[in-house]
């Protein structure tokens, strides 16, 4: 399983011209699923994302959680997290789960951020996404487990 998180200001998704979810400060995490990932992973990365401190405390340090300052969370599924760009010129995507398989997992990591104390919502598995997000930093940070 593969994340990225983005520190924002606000992010939110739109699909077929219409906001499916919006947020205010927090992360942004595009989630990719591989074939093998479950719940350890899905576990381990929602604990993960909830207890990184990468937003600034009253010093301006690098030193709060989402969780301290009281943020919220936006995940995307993204498969496009496992592109293997190593031969010609178009990205394949077999390394990424299925869908029977990586909808189930994101959906099992949003609950997961919930059970951890995060607000969360998400996009729409499969659905062409409109993603806006207003980074802040900007703070992006790759997690993979």
């Amino acid at each position: 399983m593969r994340a990225l998180l983005q520190r924002v200001k606000n992010g939110r998704v739109i699909v077929a011209g219409h906001v499916l979810a919006e947020i205010g400060p927090g992360l942004v995490i595009l989630l990719g699923v591989g074939p093998r990932d479950g719940e350890q992973q899905a576990s381990y990365l929602a604990e993960k994302c909830a207890n990184l401190r990468i937003f600034e405390d009253e010093a301006g340090k690098i030193n709060r959680s989402i969780l301290d300052m009281g943020g919220e969370a936006l995940v995307v599924s993204q498969f496009t997290l496992y592109a293997d760009t190593r031969k010609g010129r178009r990205p394949s995507f077999t390394g990424a789960a299925p869908p029977e398989i990586a909808s189930p997992l994101v959906e099992r990591f949003a609950e997961l951020l919930r059970a951890e104390g995060v607000p969360t919502q998400t996009g729409e598995f499969g659905a062409h996404m409109l993603v806006e997000i207003a980074n802040d930093g900007p703070v992006t940070i790759w997690m993979e487990r």
